[in-house]
């Protein structure tokens, strides 16, 4: 009896070490940038590959990185729809970064500010409980909201990030939003010709936390 009893706890042993060596190798591969957003994010309007996330992967590309961008960003998405998404996501991808650009429907469809904070409040924590560095994007409403709900829903992301301590891109579509040419026919979204300024703009405060590439 002892002797089975050793040669399970044996085998139980060899179990885990094998677990433990090829853990490292379940999870191996390039680090991921998430994002996770709507349509702004989502290439509404346009082909997937004219949107900035993939421009994003192809700039990280030409300068010799190899993070990978995964894009779940989804039209219409609110900051509830995130929320409920972003566990799965975190699983799945483990990301080393993850953008999160949410909130323009909630503003649009006129939903309490708490709720929308809290939200995101709870995406922050979580992505950053993960073990990721959260890039927080700022989003403005237009002026027809009223002064007072759109004041606190632009204070609302700088509020975010200062309280988790994360990078901000002050307003993603800073250079876009009150040029009509960048603009597509419904006067919401950007138009292709604008995601190269909507990738600059997070460019901007992604670049500094990447490691130096080997490319231009």
């Amino acid at each position: 009896m002892r002797s089975i009893v050793n040669g399970f706890s044996v085998f139980r042993l060899c179990v885990l070490t094998a677990g433990l060596l090829c853990a490292p190798l379940l999870y191996a591969g390039p680090p991921v940038i998430l994002v996770v957003g709507d349509s702004l994010s989502a290439g509404y309007g346009m082909a997937l590959a004219e949107s900035w996330p993939r421009l994003l992967q192809d700039r990280l590309k030409a300068q010799g990185l190899s993070h990978r961008v995964v894009n779940s960003s989804v039209t219409g998405d609110t900051t509830q729809g995130g929320l409920a998404r972003l566990p799965g996501l975190l699983h799945r991808h483990q990301p080393e970064i993850a953008i999160i650009e949410l909130g323009g429907k909630d503003g649009l469809r006129g939903l309490g500010i708490d709720a929308t904070r809290e939200n995101l409040s709870a995406m922050i924590a979580q992505s950053q409980a993960a073990g990721a560095r959260v890039i927080l994007t700022g989003i403005q409403l237009p002026p027809n909201y009223g002064n007072t709900y759109t004041d606190q829903f632009r204070g609302m992301y700088r509020e975010l990030a200062v309280e988790h301590g994360t990078l901000l891109v002050p307003f993603l579509m800073e250079g876009v939003a009150l040029n009509p040419g960048l603009m597509q026919d419904d006067g919401i979204h950007p138009n292709a010709e604008a995601q190269p300024r909507l990738l600059q703009n997070v460019l901007d405060v992604l670049e500094p936390v990447l490691p130096a590439g080997s490319g231009p």
